[in-house]
């Protein structure tokens, strides 16, 4: 039982009228009177508490199977009133380590009615979590009292990656694929037969089929598009580089995140798809494959992953793709870039991949940098700080420089933009057939 706000009140206006009543009746009547008076107010608030019992309300939570990371996940709490009104409190036993949208839900039922509660949770690790049971407060028909329990509700839920990006990313491809959206196609420079077509002006003379041409009697040209069925190697960095937190996230589940919306763009357009995480070695390797069971297989293996306290050979794992991948692939390595010196060694591990395969270096860039750089002030340590970023971000554009004279494709984007921009900068090298 607890006590509302209108007990209270009752209880200092029993405080308020004892001198009142000291001055009709003696001191020692008067304490007696101001005694039975806040007795009987905790009585009854004790009976309105006790009568919620035989009509308390029904809850139930309904979590997703899976949550996403860096998303915000919708919790739907049932509410199933019985025969009488009932005015709710519920306080959901989630993960502390998460922001929420409320701690609070409260609802006004109408008798035998059912209603839905919804607050969002925000992850920001990937691993099993608990929920703990619900506590659950129904205010008394005369408002006195709160009967308080709990629900016992008690699950666990994994998060994930990006799953609810990967959807949103899917819906879109498909659509583009179908012709929704407007397709980039670059007709006639492509290798894999499409479709024919009538012969227009500035069609390259090459493109006409002569047998077609005969056949229906006027010119016709074979249209032709990039090549599918290709090889993508995704290489993705769990050193130490990727364990500082950017923008609300491990760099490294940024990177995760990136690298399953860039398989899943592969695999749409029918590329074998193949992933390396590694850190000081190749920790873990799956080979190229095409088609849904490959994207359900690396968000299975690769989601348990955590970065690691540890430098990364750059080196070592391009080794061990060249190894492992004998064909022309596109070779994408997702990590980050800290200065010229620091970076000399993912420099020579990437021009090892030209001109045999074509690499593709992606980096996460801090917005914090950013802003740092370009906020002007006249105060001593921010003044310092920004000096320190711009010193960064130059010598982020000098290693990126050496990268492109060494025929490395390069993608810096802010860390919780990433996903979006490489998918595109992919799709666009499979338009234009660079790989």
């Amino acid at each position: 039982m607890i006590p509302t706000r209108r007990v209270y009140l009752l209880l200092l206006l029993g405080i308020a009228i004892a001198p009142l009543l000291a001055t009709i009746w003696n001191v020692p009547r008067s304490i007696l009177v101001m005694l039975l008076f806040d007795a009987v107010i905790l009585g009854l608030t004790i009976a309105d508490s006790l009568m919620v019992r035989r009509h308390r309300v029904q809850v139930e939570r309904s979590l997703p199977a899976r949550l996403s990371i860096g998303r915000d996940n919708s919790v739907v709490l049932t509410v199933r009133s019985l025969k009488k009104s009932a005015q709710i409190q519920i306080c959901d036993y989630y993960p502390m380590q998460f922001a929420v949208s409320a701690t609070t839900l409260t609802a006004a039922l109408a008798p035998n009615s059912t209603t839905e509660l919804t607050y969002t949770i925000h992850p920001n690790q990937r691993g099993e979590f608990a929920w703990g049971d619900l506590q659950v407060r129904q205010l008394g028909a005369w408002g006195l009292g709160w009967d308080n329990w709990k629900i016992p509700q008690s699950q666990k839920v994994k998060v994930y990656p990006d799953l609810v990006g990967l959807r949103s990313l899917s819906i879109r491809l498909t659509l583009q694929s179908a012709g929704s959206i407007r397709k980039l196609r670059q007709r006639g420079i492509g290798t894999e037969f499409a479709e024919l077509k009538d012969y227009g002006t500035g069609d390259d003379l090459r493109l006409i089929d002569w047998k077609a041409t005969a056949r229906r009697n006027r010119p016709l040209v074979r249209v032709l598009e990039p090549e599918h069925e290709q090889t993508l190697i995704i290489l993705l960095d769990k050193g130490r580089l990727m364990t500082a937190q950017v923008s609300g996230l491990k760099r490294f589940d940024w990177g995760l995140n990136a690298t399953l919306a860039l398989a899943l763009a592969g695999i749409h357009r029918g590329d074998r798809v193949g992933v390396g995480v590694f850190d000081k070695q190749m920790q873990t390797w799956i080979p190229p494959e095409r088609g849904q069971n490959q994207l359900n297989q690396l968000i299975d293996r690769l989601t348990p992953i955590q970065p690691v306290l540890l430098e990364s050979d750059y080196i070592g794992a391009v080794t061990s793709i060249i190894k492992q991948q004998t064909r022309r692939a596109l070779v994408v390595l997702i990590t980050d870039i800290v200065d010229i010196t620091a970076s000399a060694e993912l420099l020579a591990a990437l021009g090892r991949l030209t001109p045999r395969y074509l690499p593709f270096c992606v980096t996460l860039r801090d917005r914090q940098v950013d802003r740092l750089a370009h906020t002007s002030t006249n105060e001593v340590n921010p003044t310092y700080a920004r000096a320190v970023a711009l010193d960064l971000l130059s010598q982020r554009q000098v290693a990126f420089a050496g990268l492109k004279q060494k025929g490395v494709l390069v993608l810096d984007a802010p860390a919780d933009l990433i996903s979006e921009q490489l998918v595109e900068r992919y799709l666009q090298l499979k338009a234009r057939n660079q790989l």
